[in-house]
């Protein structure tokens, strides 16, 4: 006996098992629930996938940055004042196999009047890991400790990315300095979505002279330009502040002036859907208009909204970095991404130690993540995808 398929003329008896599995898949794809079919969704862009994990790695390690640097970050090693990275090797003839580094020392050239390293390949020098060493520190800001996954060697060093014009390792003050870098996106964006989601929502949905007001605001604040006023503000700061104090203050003016094109993509969305027969439904039925924004417009915008996050968050990024490497924006003894590449603003000195441009890297890697996670994210929660 023979079965209808709406798709084919007939399907055979030994078939029919093969298309009713399918049936059953698709019927219980139907029966999931929605964020199990975003995740679906989700783990088919295989960037965005790596993306996310990549990000969520860093993220996770953000408190352990003192545990996973070998050196604080402002600890001195006036003999290796722009040292280059140190070579590092998995097996030695002395030890076998496990980490090593061997017995470097920098001179002064007096032809070239450069710095230069010479290695000593013949003294073999074993890395100890999960062992005390180096400064102590807080952990987590209450145990005081001295405990790292990794130590310079007994009588040597471990410069991996090289030091700067202090002898501070680059490579301990990139991990440090991805706690303010990173942070101050997630707290730009924060304020930024909370003033764009609430004035936009509110001139989108009511109308009248709050959208007037609303829009004339935005307008003057796009009508400035932009990185004049960061930097206005920026030099605005006291000079007697704190790191942290000037760090959250970065982070509130990154974000008051980046509301405005989200404000005005909510408002335009908001305009449409308030005119759609569910929304007339729910004010018929005398819900809020909080519950209506909510629970019945705002998840129609969450895909629009996902992707302005994700791709905000490196904009804030990058303009903390743009402001400390102008030198208005974290100031030592902080450290961050911006602040040691403004170590690099003489180009004779980026010519003979590259390696000080090493922080571009994982401004680089952040800014693309973020973005390819927000273009999976979008595709995800795109209900037409």
């Amino acid at each position: 006996m023979t079965k209808i398929d709406p798709d084919r003329h007939f399907i055979a008896k030994d078939d029919y098992d093969e298309a009713a599995d399918l049936q059953a898949l698709n019927r219980a794809d139907l029966d999931a629930p929605t964020w199990v079919l975003i995740w679906r969704r989700f783990l088919r862009h295989k960037l965005g996938v790596v993306s996310g994990v990549y990000l969520l790695v860093i993220y996770l390690a953000l408190p352990f940055v003192d545990v996973l640097s070998p050196y604080h970050y402002a600890e001195r090693n006036e003999n290796h004042i722009y040292a280059p990275p140190q070579p590092v090797r998995l097996w030695s003839e002395a030890y076998g196999f496990g980490l090593h580094t061997f017995v470097t020392e920098e001179k002064f050239d007096t032809e070239t009047f450069q710095m230069g390293s010479i290695v000593d390949w013949s003294q073999p020098l074993k890395i100890p890991l999960f062992s005390n060493c180096g400064t102590t520190y807080r952990f987590m800001g209450l145990i005081e400790t001295n405990f790292r996954f990794i130590c310079p060697p007994e009588g040597g060093t471990l410069f991996i990315l090289g030091t700067d014009r202090l002898g501070r390792d680059v490579h301990s003050r990139i991990m440090h300095g991805a706690q303010l870098s990173l942070t101050v996106g997630l707290i730009g964006v924060a304020v930024s979505f909370a003033i764009g989601l609430v004035l936009g929502g509110m001139a989108g949905y009511f109308g009248g002279w709050i959208d007037s007001l609303t829009m004339r605001a935005i307008e003057i604040i796009r009508s400035l330009p932009e990185l004049p006023i960061w930097l206005a503000l920026a030099a605005a700061i006291p000079a007697n502040w704190g790191p942290v104090s000037v760090f959250f203050l970065i982070s509130i003016i990154l974000g008051l002036l980046d509301w405005p094109g989200l404000a005005r993509a909510v408002r335009s969305k908001f305009l449409a859907l308030r005119e759609e027969d569910y929304v007339k439904a729910a004010e018929l039925m005398g819900a809020r208009p909080a519950r209506i924004i909510g629970a019945h417009m705002m998840p129609n915008f969450m895909s629009h909204l996902v992707a302005s996050a994700t791709l905000s968050i490196p904009a804030m990024i990058l303009g903390e970095t743009a402001l400390s490497f102008l030198g208005l924006g974290l100031r030592p003894p902080a450290v961050s991404w911006g602040l040691m590449l403004n170590d690099a603003l003489d180009l004779t000195v980026v010519e003979i130690y590259p390696w000080l441009l090493m922080p571009l890297v994982p401004v680089i890697m952040v800014v693309l993540a973020f973005s390819f996670l927000g273009d999976g994210l979008r595709d995800a929660l795109d209900p037409y995808s």
